[in-house]
């Protein structure tokens, strides 16, 4: 980095100016934000929130459960305000037991909770395409493994018009792409029912350390004992337990008996 005695007069007036942006620095978000409802990663998103008429990536060993127990808290206020969530391609389809568990309240579903089935990749880009242009959604949720990078740059650009939120679920392997998404997170599983997320890329200074969201299975949360809801614990006791209440025998305290022979 260049100091301000090696800085010719224009270049340290370029860097004082007030809209110039360093990318150590917050950058000012440009559009609205959406609480995720995980107070600890908004504290880590620009604008304090997911970012609206944007493309989110979520990069995941396993498509299917940890972007539910992510989006949950943010799927719940979007239903709440008679928003509509449209899934695109979805690994499976729709366990309504399984979101009812997770605070989405049946009449929300019915009412809010569009499923559109499309199997290849081509299918996915069309319906997620006509979805932005109509810009009819609060969260659009799609699943795209196999995006290529023009491909995400297009839904990008058309991400813009849009004023929902848009979510593009890939496999964490995507991590090693470039994306024109200016939001990646990735997701993995955590200790004690804990997701471990990891800002890839955002609008501001690089993220290193994971960061930690209590995410307990929706059906869960009722039924875990204090104990049992964290279970690194118990097994880090039992672990301390086996080494410190067990003694070792020592060679000089060993004995060896002799099988007793009879005297027929």
């Amino acid at each position: 980095m260049l100091s301000d005695s090696v800085l010719s007069p224009v270049s340290r007036a370029a860097v004082s100016l007030p809209g110039l942006w360093r990318g150590n620095e917050w950058g000012t978000p440009l559009a609205a934000v959406h609480s995720s409802g995980h107070p600890a990663l908004d504290a880590e998103l620009p604008g304090g929130g997911w970012p609206c008429h944007a493309i989110t990536e979520i990069l995941q060993p396993q498509a299917g459960a940890l972007e539910w127990r992510l989006l949950s808290p943010l799927l719940r206020a979007v239903m709440a305000a008679g928003r509509t969530v449209v899934l695109v391609g979805p690994p499976q389809p729709p366990h309504l037991p399984g979101l009812h568990h997770s605070g989405l309240a049946p009449q929300w579903l019915e009412r809010s909770l569009v499923w559109v089935q499309a199997d290849t990749a081509a299918e996915r880009l069309w319906a997620t395409e006509q979805l932005l242009r109509a810009n009819a959604t609060g969260v659009l949720l799609v699943w795209l493994p196999q995006a290529r990078p023009e491909q995400v740059r297009r839904l990008q650009v058309g991400a813009h018009g849009s004023e929902g939120l848009v979510f593009l679920c890939r496999p964490a392997a995507a991590a090693q792409e470039s994306s024109a998404a200016p939001l990646r997170v990735q997701a993995r599983l955590g200790p004690d029912w804990a997701l471990q997320l990891q800002i890839l890329k955002r609008r501001g200074p690089c993220h290193e350390a994971p960061i930690l969201l209590p995410a307990v299975p929706g059906g869960l949360a009722d039924v875990l004992t204090p104990r049992l809801s964290q279970p690194s614990l118990l097994w880090s006791q039992r672990k301390h337990a086996d080494a410190v209440g067990r003694p070792v025998a020592s060679p000089a305290s060993l004995s060896v008996r002799r099988p007793v022979r009879s005297a027929h």
